[in-house]
């Protein structure tokens, strides 16, 4: 995991706790896709058992239980997702949504869309 990535999240988690109001952590900008079905059932990276019904989300860095503001960039529909997943590092794509999300999100049909990440408390 990136040190400056890490420490930005730890203080700003941090100075979240000792406020006790979310503020935002991380941000990025890249390509959202959604998983395949194939995964349905099948256990993610942090041991949860995957499924398209969830708000979930697999990341290259963030820890697994961080909530992730996603928002699309070509309509500005977000939704909030957790991170229980992992994504190869050599992947171009920031994050792989569920289908739920990418639903919400306006691009399940689609198949990817430019979006921007939030790490939120």
């Amino acid at each position: 995991m990136n040190k400056r990535f890490l420490s930005k999240l730890i203080m700003g988690l941090g100075i979240c706790s000792l406020l006790l109001i979310p503020i935002t952590v991380f941000a990025e900008e890249g390509t959202a896709v959604h998983y395949s079905n194939k995964f349905q059932g099948r256990k993610t990276a942090s041991g949860e058992v995957f499924d398209q019904k969830k708000l979930t989300a697999a990341h290259k860095q963030y820890p697994f239980g961080t909530k992730v503001k996603v928002t699309n960039l070509e309509n500005n529909r977000n939704v909030v997702v957790k991170i229980n997943d992992r994504m190869a590092t050599k992947n171009s794509n920031i994050i792989d949504v569920t289908s739920r999300a990418a639903n919400e999100l306006g691009f399940r049909k689609k198949g990817k869309a430019r979006v921007s990440l939030e790490a939120v408390n």
